[in-house]
């Protein structure tokens, strides 16, 4: 009793209006934002269904092409992709089912679901699985020798088990830290004893999940375009009979990673930034909390995200075109495609 009591005192704190505020509207306002609330929650549970749907079926198609063999940070990609929408569509289908949560059991139904642990931790790893693509892609086009000889499978496995587990290693201690159940409702990062945790959290998270992450995605893309034209500037002057078949294929090389580059970088940093400013104003401690419905908005933004992020990363490869061709059009598709044609 005397921990609920305290967790009411601290949730009071984030609360945009208090209990005689909610009376003197005569429930106008409350139920207003709750049938707002419960319109985004189904729509995103639909958005989300289909979202989770588009990513299993690039995964199949990533899979069925044996790309998991070649590609495998782009396929850990779009199974941390396809991990993060599956969790999104559970938490906002039990928000919806308005769950009373009592006992140990609401308790932890709270810290991991509804509390949207699950579903941030691995959009969390998503985000760092991103920048160990582009860090991957950089080794092995402007340290190709290096890459050859020092890159080994365990080190990729160990990166992809490193972005798996980092959104559960960042994300536990603070769901634990800021959320809390009261009246049987759960309240997630709200809750909050420590000011400084607070902005210490917020400043981790904005750093580690955005800013490095478009830092080293530019730094690694933009030399990956440096080293494809001085490339291309060095077979053309070298090799004037053929200049024009491999201007062809360098420029579609070039123009791949260009639309790469613009696509990554910039949708994830447009997609992704109402958020984090959200997050970053909670934890300078201004008149902004995740109760909010303009935190849904600005988190519905990276949903945009999640939804496109598969069709990014492999339907461009030709071997996942044509699976999923194939599927359409209930065709055979085996036939071999070249190396070059997979890394585009």
């Amino acid at each position: 009793m005397g921990e609920e009591t305290s967790s009411k005192s601290h949730l009071s704190v984030v609360m945009t209006t208090n209990q005689d505020e909610v009376t003197q509207t005569t429930g106008v306002t409350s139920s207003s934002s709750r049938n707002g609330t419960m319109y985004f929650e189904h729509f995103v549970v639909v958005i989300g269904v289909i979202i989770t749907a588009a990513n299993g079926l690039v995964l199949y198609a990533l899979v069925a092409s044996k790309q998991h063999k070649k590609q495998m940070l782009i396929v850990n990609q779009n199974a941390l992709d396809l991990y993060s929408c599956l969790f999104l569509v559970i938490t906002y289908a039990v928000r919806l089912a308005n769950i009373h949560l009592t006992g140990s059991l609401g308790y932890w139904l709270c810290m991991f679901i509804s509390s949207e642990n699950l579903f941030l931790s691995g959009s969390y790893g998503s985000s760092i699985n991103l920048t160990l693509i582009a860090i991957e892609r950089y080794l092995k086009v402007c340290h190709n020798v290096w890459s050859k000889k020092n890159l080994r499978k365990w080190m990729i496995y160990m990166a992809m088990f490193f972005a798996w587990i980092s959104g559960f290693v960042f994300y536990m201690p603070v769901v634990f830290e800021s959320s809390v159940v009261i009246n049987g409702v759960c309240y997630g990062f709200v809750s909050w004893d420590n000011p400084d945790s607070r902005m210490a959290a917020t400043i981790s998270y904005w750093l580690s999940s955005f800013v490095v992450v478009i830092l080293i995605s530019v730094f690694c893309y933009g030399k990956i375009l440096m080293a494809i034209r001085r490339q291309a500037r060095v077979m053309t002057s070298h090799n004037p009979a053929g200049s024009s078949t491999a201007q062809t294929q360098l420029s579609r090389i070039q123009t791949s990673a260009i639309k790469t580059m613009i696509l990554v970088c910039a949708f994830f940093a447009i997609a992704w930034l109402p958020e984090k400013i959200f997050v970053l104003l909670v934890g300078l401690g201004l008149n902004a909390n995740f109760l909010d419905s303009s935190y849904y908005v600005a988190l519905f933004l990276g949903f945009l995200y999640l939804c496109a992020n598969p069709f990014i990363y492999a339907i461009k490869f030709d071997p996942v075109r044509r699976i999923l061709k194939g599927l359409i059009l209930c065709k055979d598709v085996s036939e071999p495609v070249s190396e070059g044609v997979q890394m585009n």
